[in-house]
């Protein structure tokens, strides 16, 4: 019963300081008693008090009010025109919307803690780990008492409007995920169309100088780009451009390839060019290994067996590398055959 009215009893009697132990310090604690309580202008002026809540819940309220123009300035400032003015005005717009949401919330707890909630210091005795039932119920007073102090379920003003402003906040973040979404309608559309035609050469990434069938050497992998990509500016979409383009060239023994019978003239004396974009998630593929002929994406660890029309042999890719088909001109330079005949890159755009 002793225990159960002092919560330490049962540790101070198993206290036992050893014989020795003991040290003089030439500073011992003097005391623990608080100083003098120092009351706020708002704990002496109720017109003060008044001007304080009224502070926070305006500043949870202009939170809101910049949450709301983050959203707004999303779709007056779109980016899908790709200008760097419209990007400018987009990332500027948008972070001061949030930056206003978050400072406002930030500033108004603060205010409120300092202002309005009671800021009675106290002393809080350490008590043992396993609280004891009275020490729960305890525990339940406390939010109870924090409750009536903060004055939390009381001012309803300041509560409303920090749960509106907490909520506003979220909502730019998730208007941001729209500009994840596809632009177009039919994104497959979109990637089973690149730069590559009947003719294009295909030529060194980055340089453009195009590649002789005379250049490729047994257990070799080129980086190709059509030649004609190497003219572009970024402003015409150099990058998008490229990132459909973009082509792995590899030579291996003709006894080595096993080709589909529709195919078997996409190939050129061993010679074989596959999309490098992943038809995971559309990472490039760029690790050869010319003794085993596989490809590895670096991402999530697919492998391709180029031998084998590039077929999947490992790893979360839904589908084959996409071929570019492909044969020499008069001069001896690789061309395509003709545009990819499938979408490139991720398969789960193609379903549709």
């Amino acid at each position: 019963m002793a225990h159960e009215e002092d919560p330490l009893g049962h540790e101070r009697a198993s206290w036992k300081p050893a014989s020795g132990l003991a040290v003089a310090v030439p500073d011992p604690v003097k005391g623990t008693e608080l100083p003098p309580h120092r009351e706020r202008l708002t704990d002496k002026d109720p017109a003060a008090m008044n001007r304080a809540v009224r502070t926070i819940y305006t500043l949870f309220y202009l939170s809101v009010a910049g949450s709301i123009w983050a959203v707004a300035a999303y779709m007056i400032f779109p980016i899908e025109d790709g200008s760097i003015v419209g990007i400018r005005h987009n990332n500027l717009f948008i972070g001061l919307g949030i930056a206003l949401a978050l400072l406002a919330i930030g500033i108004g707890a603060i205010h409120w803690s300092k202002a309005v909630m009671n800021d009675k210091e106290h002393i809080e005795a350490r008590h043992a780990t396993r609280g004891r039932d009275t020490t729960r119920n305890g525990a339940t007073a406390v939010f109870a008492v924090a409750n009536e102090e903060s004055g939390f379920g009381r001012r309803t003003m300041i509560r409303n409007s920090l749960f509106a402003a907490l909520v506003a906040s979220v909502i730019p973040g998730v208007t941001l995920f729209r500009g994840l979404a596809p632009q177009y309608d039919d994104p497959a559309e979109l990637l089973r169309h690149t730069m590559w035609k009947k003719g294009s050469r295909l030529a060194h990434d980055p340089s453009g100088i195009p590649i002789k069938a005379s250049d490729v050497t047994f257990g070799s992998a080129f980086h190709v780009i059509p030649e004609e990509l190497a003219s572009l500016s970024h402003e015409e979409g150099y990058l998008d451009e490229k990132a459909k383009a973009i082509v792995l060239l590899v030579r291996m023994p003709q006894e080595t390839l096993i080709e589909a019978d529709d195919r078997k003239d996409w190939s050129y004396d061993g010679i074989v060019a596959y999309s490098k974009v992943c038809t995971h998630v559309g990472c490039p593929v760029a690790l050869y290994e010319q003794q085993t002929h596989h490809l590895l994406c670096p991402c999530h660890q697919s492998q391709f067996d180029v031998a084998n029309g590039a077929a999947v042999i490992f790893g979360p890719a839904a589908r084959p590398l996409p071929q570019l088909p492909i044969a020499v001109d008069d001069e001896g330079y690789i061309v395509a055959r003709s545009d990819f005949t499938e979408p490139v890159g991720p398969s789960f755009w193609e379903r549709h």
